[in-house]
Formats: C-alpha cells, structure tokens, sequence
C-alpha cells in the first residue's frame, strides 16, 4: 500500500506525462509536491520504483515511465484547507486496460534529423487499450537519439494522438515542408517555430510556421526488452 505522498507523486507523473509525452523534472516533482528539497522527490521515487509503479532509466534526464497504476482506490486525506489533498485512482483498473488495440504502423520516423514520413497501411502494432484515448493514434518506430533525455531511445515505439493543435513544450509529430517528418519538443515564440530536441548533441531546427504542421502529438510509449 502506497503513502498518501507515494499516491500524490505517481498520479502527478502520470498527469504530466499523459498531458506532455514527458515525465516532470525533480523539481517540478519537489514543487507540486510542495516538498523542501529534492531529496524526499528521490526517496518518493525510490518507493515507487521499489514497489514496481514506476521504471527509471539511469543517467537519463526525465526519464520516469508508469509501469502500472493502483488497483485499489487510493488513499484520499484533506490538507491544511480542508479541500482533499489528493484525488485519483477511484476505481480499479478496468480489464480493458489490458485488452490490445491494433494501431496502423507509420513507419520509421527520425527523432535527430527529419526523413521522409513512411505510411504503411497494412503494418499494425498491438496497443494496451488504457494507453489509448479519445480520437485517432497511430504509432511510429523512433530512429535516432535526439530524445533520450526525454526518455525516448532508437528502436521505441510511441503513440500519437492526431491533432493540429498543441501547447507549447509538447513532444510532437511535425511535418516539414508537406514531406518530411520528425518527433520533437514544439515551441512556437517570436512568430517562428521551433523544433527542439531532447539531447544537446542536436541543435533546435528554426520554421516558417508555414513550413510546419502537427500531425500529432506523444500519449504513449512502448519498449522491448
């Protein structure tokens, strides 16, 4: 059983993963957490790692990934305003979280340098059901490393939602100039878009909003190991 500080944390993981394609920094943890210092972020991660809710990567940045969620309803306290300190997990995990979806595969997408998007229609890769929300997905096969501090490696398989439109700092799907595509960190400022990648080896890429178009944007992630 989880602590009421364990159940905060890995519900505010995997909020912000589920909203960013990204796992928060230690010190986003710290400060949602209303925590003193990033050490008891450490010891709450440790627990839940221990405990087989979360994976960690070493020697990666912001690499955190839910490996599974409460099957109980999770502890609900008040805090100091009487409001309820923490909410979530009010159900078991349905079984269909488990049931597969086919997805059609897309290909192989570069996240470093973009290449030309492949669309496959008769590829498909099996996808939990509780990894999948409202609209379209479809899933690609990352090439390169431009996102491992974002916890994305060669060879993983990650899920997009189609959408147009996203917030910045989202991991995206962008199509450059109507023919190539590429997995990046979207930040649109000063009238331009930028591509950003998640490793200091590759420099951000510089548009024309013209130039570019969201085709999607991170929800999920798969690994073989």
């Amino acid at each position: 059983m989880l602590t009421r500080k364990q159940n905060e944390l890995l519900l505010y993981i995997s909020q912000q993963i589920s909203k960013d394609g990204v796992s928060p920094s230690f010190d986003e943890m710290k400060d949602a957490l209303g925590l003193k210092s990033k050490s008891g972020v450490h010891r709450l991660v440790t627990a839940l790692e221990e405990r087989g809710f979360i994976r960690r990567f070493a020697n990666r940045a912001r690499a955190l990934e839910i490996a599974r969620l409460p099957e109980a309803e999770a502890y609900e306290g008040r805090g100091r305003t009487g409001r309820p300190a923490f909410r979530g997990f009010r159900r078991r995990l349905d079984p269909a979280d488990t049931v597969q979806n086919e997805l059609p595969l897309y290909g192989r997408i570069a996240a470093g340098t973009p290449i030309e998007a492949l669309r496959d229609p008769d590829s498909t890769v099996a996808v939990p059901q509780g990894m999948i929300g409202s609209g379209r997905h479809y899933a690609l096969e990352i090439a390169g490393d431009s996102m491992v501090d974002a916890g994305i490696m060669d060879g993983d398989t990650v899920i997009i939602q189609e959408c147009e439109e996203v917030e910045s700092g989202a991991i995206v799907v962008a199509l450059v100039d109507s023919e190539e595509a590429t997995l990046k960190i979207w930040r649109p400022a000063n009238g331009r878009v930028v591509l950003e990648a998640a490793n200091d080896a590759h420099p951000a890429q510089d548009y024309d909003p013209e130039q570019v178009q969201v085709q999607g944007r991170l929800v999920g992630l798969l690994r073989d190991y």
